[in-house]
């Protein structure tokens, strides 16, 4: 069910609009968000918008999580924490997720957003993720 929901993530509406892809090669997951001209906040620089490279890690911390468990739901965000480290030129960016515990209803969740180099990260995001993990066990009676 994790790979539908993966879909029906990729297809929402502002993941559609950022353009963002997400490569499985097999246990790892990369996500890469193509520079577009419409996400450069700062066009002196010019640099990517923090929202678009903050928006894009929450996306990849999502796909993760699907990835690594059957899930019967969407992760939702609980709390996100994003450290922005340098700006983000205009170029495409990738990014890693490691799903560091993942428990009856709440993931914990980091990851990094680079260009050119991944150990010259641009941005990371630490974040806690509500979630419904399928079982195998038949559901409580309700007295």
């Amino acid at each position: 069910m994790s790979r539908a929901l993966l879909d029906t993530l990729m297809t929402a509406p502002y993941v559609a609009r950022f353009g963002v892809r997400l490569e499985v090669k097999g246990t790892e997951l990369t996500g890469v968000l193509p520079f577009d001209n419409d996400l450069v906040g700062n066009p002196l620089i010019p640099a990517l918008h923090g929202g678009a490279v903050g928006a894009f890690l929450e996306i990849v911390a999502s796909g993760s999580l699907l990835l690594s468990q059957p899930l019967q739901k969407l992760p939702k965000p609980i709390d996100v924490a994003i450290d922005y480290l340098r700006p983000a030129r205009a170029q495409d960016v990738y990014a890693r997720a490691i799903v560091a515990r993942s428990g009856r209803r709440v993931a914990n969740v980091r990851a990094e957003a680079w260009q050119g180099r991944t150990d010259a990260p641009v941005a990371t995001l630490h974040g806690h993720f509500l979630i419904t993990p399928e079982s195998s066990d038949p559901a409580p009676v309700q007295r």
